[in-house]
């Protein structure tokens, strides 16, 4: 569940002072406000519009993330394809990944608001056409279009959050961005029944058109973005754009991308189709890097895996997306195939953590202001590590409020790890840089994300394999709970150990203290 996924703000923390160059390089030292001149964002006057539209782009990429999956017995009633429906959760989840480092890199090369304005667009013609799919093969096709879009909503909402507001508000805003995605993505898969089945599937990307366009319409009427042509002496260069960089990106990212999703669902890991597109990714990357070496722009510099601290935060996100698959997977089949829930009180045993998530998120400021960027994380994922580890510990069978009261607490937890971690990414570029550095940090917990699935998949497919063997059967449905609730505690225990390798990453790779650049400095380009 992506809720949990896309927060960023930030705010100063921590005590160390010095310069480099223009930049302040204190994690205290960064303060707003100051006279308004080009290069730097619009007074706080009239954000509200375009804080609504950020809003309403979120939810429209929350919702899309889960609301299909109520309607797909539906949808596979009307189109058939029963046996490449997945797809329509791959293909979203390919196009949305694959193309945050070309976004992010348009953003900063163009500006941000022709981007989303163009990702907007992109992503409503996607809805309207999946909603004139004739065939399951069609609808696949246009949900790959709407990834396109959304992969542009995801990571330009994040960064325009960054540049409209001062360090100080902008846990503020990133908090409830957290929380409209948090509320969407749960609401999605209630949503998504409904309209499936008192009115018509294709309602579920219908109900997109009026939304999206009401952001669309407070983007281009309100958002007004500084003059980049005027933050530095001399003429402007001229926008360049690594294209070939960005379809070999495109290329990799799909092989690989397509290997974890579909090795050992659509095919066995070890079969000619999983060998031959991981052979396939690992070229492209050779292919890839070469490309971005020898571009003036790259899509994805150089300087995002060189420099400590965006190259930490890069791997440690990775690694919480592949945390985040435990619970946000395999949590609901705990909940209904152990506990014996319904489907619906199952998804309100996992949005516990959805609540307490933006909650800790939006206080973070006041613990990083005091103790930096870096041990905040830490804090935040030790604490997850350890209630992971309590998982296992529950009781068979046990009661649904012990597993909700578990997710609670490990909202608490990520909402310290994951919101300074962006936070002071972010404020350790200038604007020309945001859009790409935000893009490589979301692009990484995506990749983490479809790890993540792969390998717990397998893990877990492994634990009931077994469990099958030892007792004889041949039937899957004949597992009992207690073989799921083993294979579960499998998985959680494979989470811990991602939380404890992002904490090695924090404390042997990341700085102890972040470089934060001053507002001025961090908006000019």
């Amino acid at each position: 569940m992506e809720c949990c996924s896309i927060h960023a703000s930030w705010s100063p923390g921590g005590n160390v002072s010095g310069t480099a160059g223009r930049a302040d390089r204190t994690e205290d030292g960064a303060t707003p406000g100051g006279p308004h001149r080009p290069g730097t964002p619009a007074a706080p006057r009239g954000r509200g519009p375009v804080v609504a539209a950020l809003m309403t782009g979120m939810a429209l990429a929350a919702l899309d993330g889960t609301i299909v999956s109520t309607a797909v017995p539906q949808i596979v009633g009307d189109l058939g394809g029963l046996s490449v429906f997945s797809w329509l959760f791959s293909g979203y989840l390919l196009a949305v990944t694959v193309t945050l480092p070309v976004y992010g890199k348009l953003s900063d090369t163009f500006g941000r608001k022709p981007v989303l304005i163009a990702g907007i667009v992109l992503f409503l013609t996607g809805s309207l056409l999946c909603a004139a799919a004739w065939s399951m093969e069609s609808l696949i096709a246009f949900r790959i279009v709407q990834g396109l879009g959304g992969g542009a909503l995801q990571g330009t909402v994040q960064t325009i959050a960054a540049d409209l507001y001062p360090l100080k508000e902008r846990p503020r805003i990133q908090a409830r961005l957290s929380t409209v995605w948090a509320a969407s993505s749960v609401a999605g898969p209630a949503l998504g029944g409904l309209l499936a089945g008192y009115a018509d599937w294709r309602w579920i990307f219908l109900v997109n058109l009026p939304v999206g366009g009401v952001a669309l319409w407070l983007i281009v009427r309100h958002l007004a973005e500084p003059d980049r042509a005027g933050a530095s002496p001399g003429p402007r260069a001229r926008a360049r754009v690594d294209w070939p960089g960005a379809l070999a990106i495109f290329a990799t990212g799909t092989l690989l991308l397509t290997a974890l999703v579909q090795g050992g669902v659509a095919w066995p890991w070890l079969s000619a189709p999983s060998l031959a597109l991981f052979a396939g990714a690992a070229a492209l990357t050779a292919v890839t890097v070469l490309i971005e070496r020898r571009a003036a722009e790259p899509i994805i510099p150089g300087w995002v895996w060189r420099r400590r601290t965006i190259a930490a935060v890069n791997l440690s996100l990775g690694a919480l997306g592949l945390l985040m698959v435990a619970p946000t997977v395999f949590l609901p089949t705990y909940a209904q195939s152990v506990l014996g829930l319904g489907p619906i009180a199952a998804g309100f045993v996992l949005s516990a953590m959805t609540l307490s998530w933006p909650i800790t998120a939006a206080l973070s400021n006041r613990v990083y202001n005091r103790i930096g960027f870096r041990l905040t994380a830490v804090t935040g994922m030790t604490l997850a590590v350890l209630v992971l580890l309590a998982f296992p510990l529950l009781p068979h069978p046990g009661e649904p409020w012990q597993p909700a009261l578990l997710m609670l607490l490990l909202g608490a937890a990520l909402g310290l790890f994951q919101l300074p971690l962006i936070v002071g990414v972010q404020s350790t570029v200038p604007w020309a840089e945001r859009g790409t550095t935000t893009a490589s940090v979301l692009f990484c917990r995506q990749v983490g994300q479809s790890v993540g699935a792969a390998v717990f998949g397998a893990v877990a497919n492994a634990v009931l394999s077994t469990r099958l063997t030892e007792g004889g059967l041949d039937d899957p449905a004949a597992l009992t709970p207690a073989a799921v609730d083993t294979a579960v505690e499998y998985v959680f225990a494979g989470a811990a150990a991602a939380g404890a390798l992002a904490l090695a990453v924090l404390l042997t790779l990341a700085p102890r203290h972040f470089p934060v650049l001053t507002d001025d400095d961090r908006t000019t380009t």
